[in-house]
């Protein structure tokens, strides 16, 4: 990984420190070719087969669940923050996630899923609706349509942009009115994940979060937790209701602030609101959680 001139405040802070001394980074090969290459973090106990699985938004790394990873695990949690590599379709996106959870042994996950990661894990969660791998979703600034970004026709042709007009499309979302310092530290600690992107894999993941595409709620009969946020983010009030409609019976986690990276910028909240999630499950095949076994990391 190149250095950077510039390192924000989290990625300098003990906890982030503290994160990448203590939880290895991980590289799977999924397909046969040694092309696909999952990047993850996976830590806690090793015998749980229900993780919480985490995917980060459009600009997001591995480790930018860091601020969930190492409270989870201490409260006895398996936890794998992953970062996928290039792919080009929402189909071929859902092929390669069931082969790296076939490589994990994983049977089920619940999946926290962020903006794009949201509606990643919502088409993973409709697609395998016959034979299920997702045990519940957390859906965190999320959507079920791709329209909202009215990109659908230049999407074609992201992959031959430069990576500098890609990084201005997803900046050019972020909120620029003042804000606190916890927003504003979880802003720039994402900006320096995206300037770690290559000119593929953001092209790629803004195809897939951009190409026509919509979630079918009908076909995700798990527990869904939606998780927002009151003040501005990337998402309009319209898109939230949207949600709410699509999930009548999901359990609602309101953050009045939070920005667009409320697992960084309010993460002990979100974190209580995902272990209210997990816990409807905990003493069941679904537990994410071994709790009579010590935290192996």
């Amino acid at each position: 990984m190149h250095q950077m001139e510039f390192e924000s405040d989290l990625a300098r802070s003990s906890e982030y420190k503290s994160f990448r001394s203590t939880v290895p980074l991980k590289q799977i090969v999924v397909d046969s070719e040694a092309l696909k290459v999952w990047k993850l973090y996976d830590a806690g106990p090793r015998g749980v087969r229900c993780p919480l699985v985490c995917l980060p938004p459009v600009c997001g790394t591995a480790d930018s669940f860091f601020k969930q990873i190492l409270p989870l695990t201490a409260h006895g949690y398996r936890v794998i923050s992953v970062e996928y590599p290039v792919y080009w379709t929402v189909p071929e996106w859902c092929e390669g996630f069931r082969h790296l959870l076939d490589l994990l042994e994983i049977d089920r996950a619940h999946i926290l899923g962020a903006s794009l990661g949201g509606f990643l894990a919502q088409k993973f969660a409709e697609v395998t609706f016959n034979c299920p791998r997702v045990a519940s979703l957390i859906l965190c600034n999320s959507f079920i349509d791709t329209k909202i970004f009215n990109y659908a026709d230049s999407s074609s042709v992201f992959w031959m942009l430069p990576a500098t007009l890609l990084k201005k499309m997803i900046i050019g979302r972020f909120p620029r009115k003042l804000m606190d310092s916890q927003i504003a530290e979880s802003i720039d600690f994402m900006v320096e994940r995206l300037e770690r992107l290559s000119q593929c894999e953001l092209a790629s993941r803004l195809t897939l979060n951009c190409s026509s595409d919509y979630v079918q709620p009908q076909k995700i009969q798990v527990q869904v937790t939606i998780l927002d946020v009151f003040d501005e983010s990337a998402l309009s009030q319209t898109v939230k209701e949207e949600m709410y409609k699509c999930y009548p019976t999901a359990r609602l986690a309101h953050l009045k602030t939070g920005g667009n990276f409320p697992f960084l910028a309010r993460a002990e909240e979100v974190n209580i609101y995902i272990q209210v999630h997990l816990r409807a499950h905990e003493g069941s095949h679904l537990s994410a959680s071994d709790s009579g076994t010590p935290v192996d990391r």
